[in-house]
């Protein structure tokens, strides 16, 4: 071995070596004394252990120290030496810069000053030692779950390196050596280790071996399901439950320094590089082992410093790991237990005074401080001699916890600070604190004042006798005379300066004097005041009543005053009023001193509610019972006039309304709507006034109109109080009808075989006639229209003399078509005969005949003229009287 290679002794802790041998043989090994060496062959490395004769174990986690590892030894040129690990607490790496695998903590010691050299070596030349004993404690039941887990994964891997092939260690095993010259010039950074091995990185798979690389493929891809861990899960929650007890150093009275090793792995095990780094959690109990545990820290690094802790107090502190990837946290570690280093004692708090000082003496009381662990054994007690200077002298030291400062001025000033001491040391002094002597026996005070009165009570005040210094501690004593033949009888002592005496009378004057008094003696007392204390409230008053009629508008409210005035005459009577029954809403009425009033303003047919309350130097009374009052209703005010709903027709129109605005305290049951119009169109009679609707509906339909015409409609509504006015007038003019029949045309034959007819223009409802029909015809069944048109005269030709005619007209406006006029009989007037047309010869029994029939129709035509009115001409034409001739 080099000669500069450091000793166990010399690098302080456990290291670990890495060496390849080209002939399989283990070299020599240097052994320091005290120390013997072991070889260990596992999975095809073989480790040598050099362990001292009498192992002392000492559990902690592997943390890296930055600092450049040792030379390797001269006779072992292929060594690469590894950091090594100083402690507390002792670190240890347990992997290898070859990559060969990691040692599980369950078969690495940790024994502090043990060094670990490892070889790699051909597969062939396994050693028959197998797998070496562990040497850390664990609990039995765990180790074999975590050793069959063992076995099962390897056995999975043998199978997967036997399917797959595998070239990781044989390229491991044939690769060269590393350089030492190379390692020891350019040492290992802290960035280049991962998990404790030297070159870590993209690497590490290759480094591991095949088994290795497959085992952490398979744990990166698992999903675990809750409560439903696989082996690999299983095997990490076992490493997990292996964290070693940590181990305190550094104990300080408020703080200690905490370690512990991280959980370690034994060569071969598959745990996934993902799964790294572990954080741990580290938790305190100062209640004991079983205690309750706070947790202090929560990191990934391998040591904390405890800090805020209680000096001479017993601690627990435990750890357990936690691996954030697979999200599994291990069991709590076996918690250690210390207890912190007493210390000086905590500073003091300030002396105060105590009872039996004077002018001249200051009596000082203190307690004690914590001791933190050491008892205190002497106070020291400083002070500034009154002079305020800011200098301090000692004026005690010793074990007590009072002293009397004598020989002190009346009524000064005097600092003082406290400092207490053990075997530890000397605590810091506490805050400065003032204190005064007291001086003379005061002065009188001046007579108390009153801040305020009250019904039972009066609250005094007084001031400090204006001879006394500020610093002198002053007591006062209140008197009080009632005036009851008992004299002045105390009622307050203190060292306030107000009080509040209680427990009075309403209304009742009181006298008080009061005296200062301090431990020199008591003063004269004040001159006396007097105070009165104040009335109390009045009763309230009896409930209103009703004077008079209840008028729709208004009525008269009377009260009596209050049976108890409180001890002050009253003042003022409030009267509130309220619509309706809920007494939601209260309005003022009125506020005087008499004891009636006229509530106006009111709505007829409401009901109302009154109260009423006084008011004296007391205060407000009490409000009285509740009057309700119901005002009488009145008819419905003045409606608005009703208005047409949609188009006046020819003879009917549909009207609405409202309801008044004034209902006038009764709900409307009645509506009457009146209608004026003139009478026939162009008639000059008086407007007739007719009743056209009587009901509760507030719309209704009024028929029997005239079309054209224009009618007045007024409205009036009714309650139980009668009808109220009627609205205004709602003018409406009736949509345009058909004509009036025409009154029966004038003929007036011109000639024979020409007729004038004329007429009257009819009325026209709302619409201006705009044709007249004119029909004639000799038979009134057979008449047709001989004329249309706007004139008022026709000329009617090509009539037969001698001949009777039917004549009517009608007219037409653009409402329709009126009904015919009467039918006018007349006759055209006769004219001369026409001319012969033909003469034969008659016999004279021919002749005989036909004056018989003639004569026999002249006779009935005259009876029928009789009946009907005067006789007809008879009627010839011109010929056949010719032919009589």
């Amino acid at each position: 071995m080099n000669r500069n290679a450091l000793s166990p002794e010399q690098s302080g802790g456990p290291a670990q070596v890495p060496m390849m041998s080209p002939n399989g043989s283990v070299p020599p090994i240097y052994v320091p004394p005290g120390y013997v060496s072991q070889i260990i062959e596992e999975n095809g490395v073989r480790r040598v252990l050099v362990l001292p004769q009498q192992p002392e174990f000492h559990p902690g986690g592997h943390s890296p120290l930055h600092h450049a590892p040792p030379p390797p030894h001269a006779h072992l040129p292929a060594f690469m030496p590894h950091p090594a690990m100083l402690p507390p607490p002792p670190h240890l790496y347990t992997g290898m810069a070859g990559g060969v695998g990691d040692m599980s903590s369950q078969y690495i010691p940790q024994y502090h000053p043990a060094h670990i050299y490892s070889e790699q070596v051909s597969a062939d030349s396994h050693s028959p030692h197998g797998r070496p004993p562990p040497f850390v404690h664990r609990d039995e039941r765990a180790s074999k779950t975590y050793e069959r887990l063992q076995k099962k994964l390897k056995e999975r891997q043998g199978g997967e390196r036997g399917g797959g092939g595998g070239g990781g260690g044989v390229q491991m095993k044939d690769s060269p050596p590393p350089s030492p010259q190379k390692s020891r010039s350019s040492p290992p950074s802290m960035d280049s280790i991962y998990n404790g091995v030297v070159g870590g990185g993209k690497g590490q798979e290759a480094e591991l071996g095949q088994g290795q690389t497959s085992t952490t493929a398979k744990q990166t891809g698992m999903e675990k399901e809750p409560g439903d861990m696989d082996e690999e899960a299983l095997l990490l929650q076992a490493l997990l439950n292996t964290v070693s007890k940590p181990v305190v150093t550094d104990i300080q009275a408020r703080g200690a320094v905490l370690s512990w090793v991280a959980p370690s792995r034994a060569e071969g095990e598959g745990v996934s590089p993902s799964l790294e780094p572990l954080s741990y959690d580290v938790s305190i109990s100062y209640s004991g082992k079983d205690g309750k545990y706070t947790s202090v820290y929560s990191g990934e690094l391998l040591s904390v410093t405890l800090e805020d802790l209680r000096p001479a107090t017993d601690y627990h502190v435990r750890v357990l790991a936690v691996c954030t990837g697979q999200s599994l946290r291990g069991s709590p570690s076996e918690a250690v237990a210390f207890t912190t280093r007493s210390c000086e004692p905590d500073p003091p708090c300030p002396p105060r005074k105590a009872s039996g000082s004077k002018s001249s003496t200051l009596v000082l009381q203190w307690k004690a401080p914590c001791d933190n662990g050491s008892k205190i054994q002497n106070y020291t007690l400083q002070w500034d001699e009154g002079k305020g200077t800011g200098g301090y002298e000692q004026c005690y030291y010793g074990p007590q916890k009072q002293y009397r400062v004598t020989k002190l001025s009346p009524a000064s000033r005097y600092s003082f600070r406290l400092a207490a001491k053990n075997d530890m040391g000397v605590s810091e002094f506490s805050e400065t604190v003032n204190l005064y002597t007291s001086c003379s026996v005061p002065s009188p005070p001046l007579p108390p004042e009153l801040v305020k009165a009250g019904v039972t009570w009066l609250c005094l005040t007084w001031q400090r006798p204006s001879t006394s210094p500020k610093e002198d501690d002053i007591f006062y004593s209140l008197e009080m005379d009632e005036d009851e033949g008992y004299g002045f009888q105390p009622s307050y002592d203190g060292d306030e300066l107000s009080c509040t005496v209680k427990n009075l009378h309403r209304s009742t004057k009181y006298k008080f004097r009061v005296a200062a008094y301090n431990t020199e003696g008591k003063s004269n007392p004040s001159q006396v005041a007097e105070f009165t204390t104040c009335p109390d409230r009045p009763g309230g008053p009896c409930r209103p009543v009703i004077r008079g009629r209840v008028l729709p508008n208004s009525f008269r409210l009377a009260w009596e005053p209050p049976k108890d005035d409180g001890g002050a005459e009253v003042t003022k009577y409030v009267v509130e009023i309220s619509e309706g029954l809920s007494g939601v809403s209260w309005e003022l009425a009125y506020s005087g001193p008499a004891m009636e009033h006229v509530c106006e303003g009111l709505k007829p047919g409401h009901s109302y509610q009154t109260r009423v309350y006084c008011m004296s130097e007391g205060g407000q009374s009490p409000l009285s019972e509740t009057l309700q009052v119901q005002t009488p209703a009145v008819p419905p005010g003045q409606c608005q006039p009703p208005r047409v709903v949609g188009k006046p027709k020819a003879r009917e129109v549909q009207l609405r309304w409202g309801p008044p605005c004034v209902g006038g305290g009764s709900p409307v049951s009645v509506y009457s709507v009146e209608v004026c119009g003139s009478g026939p169109q162009g008639s000059t009679g008086q407007e007739e006034v007719r009743e056209v609707y009587q009901g509760s509906e507030v719309d209704c339909t009024v028929g029997s109109l005239l079309p054209g015409r224009t009618y007045s409609f007024r409205l009036r509504a009714a309650n139980k109080a009668g009808y109220g006015p009627l609205s205004e007038h709602c003018e409406v003019t009736m949509g345009p009808g058909a004509p009036e029949p025409c009154k029966a045309p004038r003929i007036t034959c011109k000639s024979p075989t020409v007729a004038v007819v004329s007429w009257e223009t009819p009325a026209c409802n709302g619409a201006v006639v705009s044709e007249y029909r004119v029909e004639w015809g000799a038979a009134e069944g057979t008449m047709q229209v001989c004329y249309s048109g706007a004139s008022l005269t026709h000329e009617v030709k090509g009539l037969l003399p001698a001949t009777n005619y039917f004549c009517r007209v009608q007219a037409v406006n653009v409402a329709g078509v009126g009904l015919f006029s009467e039918a006018v009989l007349c006759q055209t007037p006769p004219s001369v005969p026409a001319a012969v047309s033909s003469v034969h010869a008659l016999k004279e029994a021919e002749l005989r005949g036909y004056h018989t029939s003639t004569s026999t129709d002249q006779e009935e035509e005259e009876e029928e003229e009789e009946v009907d009115g005067p006789p007809t001409p008879p009627l010839y034409s011109p010929s056949t009287c010719l032919g009589l001739f």
